[in-house]
Formats: structure tokens, C-alpha cells, sequence
């Protein structure tokens, strides 16, 4: 069985690779590889300065999300970083594509960090109802200072690599294009005296800055006052400045399992994993995506495909040829050739009713999220044509006979008083009639295109646990 870290010696240079596509995402078997390989390198006599990185297209992408919702399984993450940081020689950690969550707080035990033009960082969990429980709160504050921490962790927004070493974040940005090439160089700089690798923990503790914590406290009260962790963040990061490294990492721990228990975790996981793949039809093969469409009528959504198309590899015509598989039509003044499967463009409004629609496929459009609706089609052209419109950069759910997100934005309309309680009744009944393939598709089209609250995780989620919960009593 392949080993998804590895180590390798160049000349007095060790290099410890991780390889687990497709994000080398930090599972079980990546933790315990790289507590081996930091041992390795530390008793290798010959090596005397260390690098650490990933093959394929990214550094660490964070967690591993097979494991959401698992026991933790040793070691656990605050362990390795624990033995990077205490290691006898310096390692470098070379970033690539994205060094995200875990993967950051990695980067931020090393002793030095190297960045390739084009990376992205960010530590995003309280999108996911968490905090940075690897020491994130308390590692990056030594590095960037308090303000700067609580923009980046209490929003979860990514940094480019210049904006990352303008904050303090990577000590470089390198020239070089690979990143072991760039690790050989920052190596070779280390041990020629040009860099001067830190141990981040070692590090005083940032100034303390109160005002900053109570701006960020207060513009949290007013933007998402209903929120749990992000104000644990703030408290995590104002706790950076108190104590030790020891007593910083304590307490980040006791607020991130404060945060796993909290009921708005499990219901942005539940969100989370009802983006992934909305766009998959049950049962439809892998169908080719239909590379040539037909844009007939009128809408705005069309000039947005437009500005898509080229680089999906997708041609998109005005007028239906031999070539045409699909036609996307606006308006009742256009037709459809017999040859191509016609995709009519409704709001939600027009597709309260699809049952005196004459095309294929239906195609319901929000400013945050669009609907496919197999009305005649078969699933694999339903998923064909689904596949052309995710290339095409439109996020999609796809269900069938009737629009779920037109039942759910008119129930939220009649009933404007409460329109939270109006979807989640109507997300029950929508799960009854069958019309979705997923009864988190429901969620999703509820969050993304009609302001239903993330952290409920949507509204069938609430209404099948209020169900349970009277089942139960």
C-alpha cells in the first residue's frame, strides 16, 4: 500500500512529500505519515534543514471531510503540529494552490514559510460553525498581530500570497514555479544564513489590542448576532495576548469543542455537504456534457454564460445547428429543432406551474442558485445538460416533475409574516411529493436563493427534526 507522506533526502536537504489526491486533505493515515517523517527527518544525521510539501495542484486544502462527524482517531492534529514545532532542525513549509484550515495551522508550526505566486490561505471554519482548534488562534496572532487575525478568522476569507507575506503570515514568495524546486532554494538560503527560520509558539505574545477586539465584537452584534462561533473566535484570538502558548492553546481548545457541540455546527456540515454535488441525477450514468447549446430569445443569464463558455469548451450559438444538442429559450417567440433538447428559462414565479410547460427540461433562475427540472427528459440527458451548465460556472440543483424552488418561494410569499416556518411546512411536503432526488436539495435552493439561514442547515432539515422531536415525546 502506497504511503501518502514520504521522505526523501537531497544532499544534506530532507524532504517530506505529501501525496493524497485530490487535496491532500489531512486524514488519519497523512497525520500519522507525517509524525513518522518528522521523526525520520529529525534523526537524519545528514539532513540538517527540513522541507515540508504536497504534490498535485494544492498544499493542504484542511480536514479531510470523510472524517466529519467521526471520533477523532490518533494522532490528532494539534499532536503533529505539536512535533513540527518541537523538532531540533528548521523546516520549511512550502505553500501551493491553497494551504487552508488544518493545512494552515501546519504551515504556522513550521519555522519558515514559502509561499508559490498564485497561493490562496485562510483558516474558513467558522463558515463551517468552528475555530482554528490547532492552535490557528493562537499561532497567527504571533505572526500577524491581533487585528489582522480577527479579519481573517472571524470572516474565513482566503489571502493571496502577497497579501499573506505583507501580513506576516509566509516569510517569502518564491520565484520558483514547483514547489520542491522552491523548498531546495528556500532550503539552501536557510542554511547559507539568509533566512532566519522562528518557531512561531516561541514567539512573543502579540500586543494586546482591546479596541480592536471590541469593534469586531460589536460589528459581529450587529451583522450576525445569531451566530455562536464567531464570537468565540474573538474570544480565542483576545486570549492570544494573555498567556503562554500552553495556556492560549487550552483555552482555543475548550472554545473549539464548545463550538463542535453547538446545534449550528452540525447544522452548517449539513449545508456543507448539500452544495457538493446538487447537480447529479440518480441513476444517469456519465453522460458526455453537451458541448454545443442554442441561446434563443432574450434573458440576462445568457450574457453570464457567454463569459463562461470559452474556457468550459462549450460553444454557444444564437441560432440552432446540425451541432446543436441543447436549446435554452427565453420568451415564447422562439422554437426548438426536434434534434436538440429544449430548456425553457423561467423565474420562480412562472414556474409555480410546469405542468402546461412544453420542453424538456425546465430551467428556474435566481440571482443565488438555479433549478433544472426534468420534465420529459431522461436522466442522462438531464444530467448532460446539468454538466453543461456547472462547465459553464452556473450553480445548479436538479429535481423533477415540479419546481422545488418556486414551491418554496411562494409558500415563503403567502405567507410574509413567517416566511421561515411557511418553507420549512412546504419543504415537507415537497419531500412527499418526490420532486427531489435529495431532500437536502430542498436546503440548499431554501439557503442560497431565499435567504434561508445557514446555520439551521434549511428548512426540511428543521421541520423532519421538530417532527422527530414530537414523534419522541
Amino acid at each position: 500500500m502506497t504511503t501518502p507522506v514520504s521522505y526523501q533526502r537531497h544532499d544534506d536537504i530532507g524532504v517530506i512529500t505529501i501525496d493524497n489526491p485530490p487535496v491532500n486533505a489531512l486524514g488519519q493515515a497523512v497525520r500519522q505519515g507525517l509524525m513518522e517523517t518528522i521523526t525520520r527527518g529529525n534523526e537524519d544525521s545528514e539532513a540538517r534543514v527540513l522541507v515540508l510539501l504536497a504534490r498535485g495542484r494544492t498544499f493542504i486544502a484542511g480536514a479531510d471531510i470523510r472524517e466529519f462527524g467521526k471520533p477523532p482517531q490518533a494522532p490528532i492534529l494539534p499532536e503533529v503540529i505539536a512535533t513540527l514545532e518541537a523538532g531540533d532542525k528548521p523546516i520549511i513549509a512550502v505553500l501551493h494552490g491553497t494551504a487552508l484550515g488544518g493545512g494552515l495551522e501546519v504551515a504556522l508550526g513550521c519555522q519558515l514559510r514559502v509561499a508559490l505566486p498564485g497561493t490562496k490561505l485562510g483558516l474558513p471554519e467558522v463558515k463551517l460553525g468552528l475555530l482554528p482548534g490547532a492552535g490557528g488562534t493562537q499561532r497567527l496572532p504571533r505572526l500577524s498581530g491581533i487585528e489582522a487575525a480577527l479579519d481573517l478568522i472571524t470572516s474565513g476569507r482566503f489571502v493571496d500570497a502577497d497579501e499573506a507575506l505583507a501580513l506576516g503570515v509566509v516569510d517569502a514568495v518564491a520565484d520558483a514555479g514547483d514547489p520542491l524546486e522552491a523548498g531546495l532554494a528556500a532550503a539552501r538560503d536557510v542554511l547559507a544564513g539568509k533566512h532566519t527560520p522562528r518557531v512561531t509558539g516561541e514567539l512573543p505574545a502579540p500586543a494586546a489590542a482591546p479596541a480592536a477586539i471590541e469593534r469586531y465584537r460589536a460589528q459581529l452584534e450587529s451583522e450576525v448576532p445569531e451566530l455562536y462561533s464567531p464570537f468565540r473566535c474573538v474570544e480565542a484570538i483576545a486570549f492570544s495576548s494573555e498567556g503562554s502558548l500552553a495556556d492560549g492553546l487550552r483555552r482555543e481548545r475548550e472554545l473549539f469543542f464548545a463550538c463542535m457541540d453547538s446545534p449550528q455546527r452540525a447544522g452548517l456540515i449539513h449545508a456543507f455537504f448539500a452544495a457538493r454535488a446538487p447537480h447529479r441525477v440518480p441513476d444517469s450514468g456519465e453522460p458526455p456534457t453537451f458541448d454545443h447549446l442554442a441561446l434563443l430569445g432574450e434573458h440576462p443569464l445568457f450574457e453570464r454564460l457567454h463569459g463562461k463558455a470559452e474556457r468550459a469548451g462549450i460553444v454557444l450559438a444564437d441560432r440552432p445547428a446540425e451541432a446543436t444538442q441543447a436549446c435554452l429559450i427565453a420568451g415564447s417567440d422562439t422554437t426548438c429543432p426536434s434534434h436538440c433538447l429544449s430548456i425553457v428559462v423561467l423565474s420562480p414565479g412562472a414556474a409555480e406551474d410546469l405542468t402546461a410547460v412544453d420542453a424538456d427540461l425546465a430551467l428556474v433562475v435566481t440571482a443565488g442558485m438555479t433549478e433544472l427540472v426534468a420534465l420529459r427528459a431522461d436522466a442522462e440527458r438531464h444530467q448532460a445538460a446539468a454538466n453543461a451548465l456547472k462547465a459553464l460556472r452556473l450553480p445548479v440543483t436538479v429535481s423533477r416533475q415540479g419546481s422545488l424552488l418556486a414551491t418554496l418561494a411562494k409558500a415563503a410569499r403567502d405567507d410574509a409574516s413567517n416566511p421561515r416556518a411557511a418553507m420549512e411546512a412546504a419543504s415537507l411536503m415537497l419531500a412527499e411529493r418526490g420532486w427531489a432526488y435529495r431532500e437536502s436539495d430542498i436546503d440548499l435552493l431554501a439557503i442560497e436563493a431565499l435567504g434561508y439561514p445557514r446555520h439551521l442547515g434549511g428548512p426540511h432539515r428543521q421541520a423532519s427534526q421538530a417532527v422527530g422531536a414530537e414523534r419522541a415525546s
